[in-house]
């Protein structure tokens, strides 16, 4: 490096030992955000997410202290069609069951504005930030509070007509959560003094980051999995129906509507995705090794192999059990941990990059 580059590198330091406290600030609320994202999968997968019926962002923090305000609550289920179709079997104490794992998940979202408001304002105060630190915070903060409207958005629609809520909407809402957790993991991680180790080329950012992308997408298609139980069908592998490629895709018209309502094209399109995935990494890992021999392989792009390894064999063990919770909603948290690695990887590989470290 020049002398310019090595001061601008010793600068950063500096400075990031002063953002040491803000960058675990932000490790601390991803951390709570994968808990609430794994907290709506047992939501989803127990039945839960439409017991509460209202959306009362203040008031709403306060459960059922009485037993008029759990029958008051248990009478507001009562309306939706899917007490009618599927639970009109419950008593009171069935329906509490139920309604704790909906709170506990709104709940959360509540604590994890207060986790990020009251510690922004002290950093503010104690001018830790500066405008350009503290602008992408405060638009991190609106992002969250707007996670909390598309998750009302998500439950109204499973009010009135539907029995369980849209998978448009689910999808919707768990992308925008994944956004939120990847966003918090890239300022994180932009804020650290150290550049990654070993030879950073362009091919390494942009290969990373079509993986990333290709990661985001896969999620958002889980998402649609998950909105239509397409994980309860076709519960072999490799095979469906007894082949690769079963007959039957695209059944629908038009064709578009098939990628996200038609439980075998769904779950087809997902096991596909996943099979890239696995694929572009395997290449990535081989190339990098190639190239700069085993020494040079970046520790990030090992775990993320690693991890993507037991991604798959979760996948492959949710299916075959027909969706059994814990495997489930392990499933859909090493995601985003999978995810959230690949986003801190290219946030060090850009910014290594920057710096002149190629």
């Amino acid at each position: 490096m020049t002398a310019v580059q090595n001061a601008a590198l010793s600068q950063t330091i500096i400075a990031g030992d002063r953002l040491r406290p803000v960058r675990i600030w932000l490790y601390a609320i991803a951390l709570m955000v994968l808990c609430m994202v794994m907290v709506g999968g047992m939501t989803r997968l127990t039945g839960s997410g439409l017991s509460i019926t209202t959306w009362r962002p203040i008031s709403g923090i306060i459960p059922p202290l009485s037993e008029a305000d759990w029958l008051a609550e248990f009478a507001g289920y009562k309306l939706i069609p899917q007490y009618d179709v599927y639970n009109h079997w419950m008593t009171l104490e069935d329906f509490k069951g139920i309604f704790w794992w909906e709170w506990i998940h709104r709940f959360l979202g509540r604590m994890i504005g207060f986790a990020f408001a009251i510690p922004f304002v002290v950093f503010l105060l104690q001018k830790r930030l500066t405008r350009d630190m503290a602008v992408p915070l405060a638009c991190l903060f609106l992002l969250g509070g707007f996670q909390g409207f598309l998750g009302w958005w998500m439950v109204s629609s499973g009010l009135t007509e539907l029995t369980s809520v849209s998978q448009y909407r689910l999808a919707t809402h768990l992308t925008a959560a994944l956004l939120l957790l990847l966003a918090l993991v890239w300022v994180a991680r932009r804020m650290r003094p150290q550049p990654t180790e070993g030879r950073v080329t362009r091919f390494n950012i942009v290969s990373i980051a079509l993986l990333l992308v290709l990661l985001v997408i896969q999620i958002a298609a889980g998402g649609f999995v998950a909105g239509i139980d397409a994980g309860m069908g076709y519960n072999t592998w490799p095979l469906m129906e007894g082949k690769f490629i079963p007959d039957g895709l695209g059944a629908y018209e038009p064709g578009w509507r098939s990628v996200f309502e038609h439980g075998l094209t769904v779950q087809f399109n997902h096991r596909m995705l996943a099979y890239a995935i696995a694929a572009m990494t395997a290449v990535l890992l081989i190339l990098q090794a190639r190239r700069a021999g085993l020494g040079g392989v970046h520790r990030w792009l090992v775990l993320i192999a690693v991890l993507v390894l037991v991604q798959v064999g979760l996948g492959i063990s949710t299916l075959l059990s027909m969706v059994q919770i814990d495997l489930a909603v392990s499933h859909q948290g090493l995601a985003f941990v999978l995810a959230s690695s690949v986003c801190a990887y290219l946030a060090d590989l850009t910014k290594t990059h920057s710096l002149g470290m190629r």
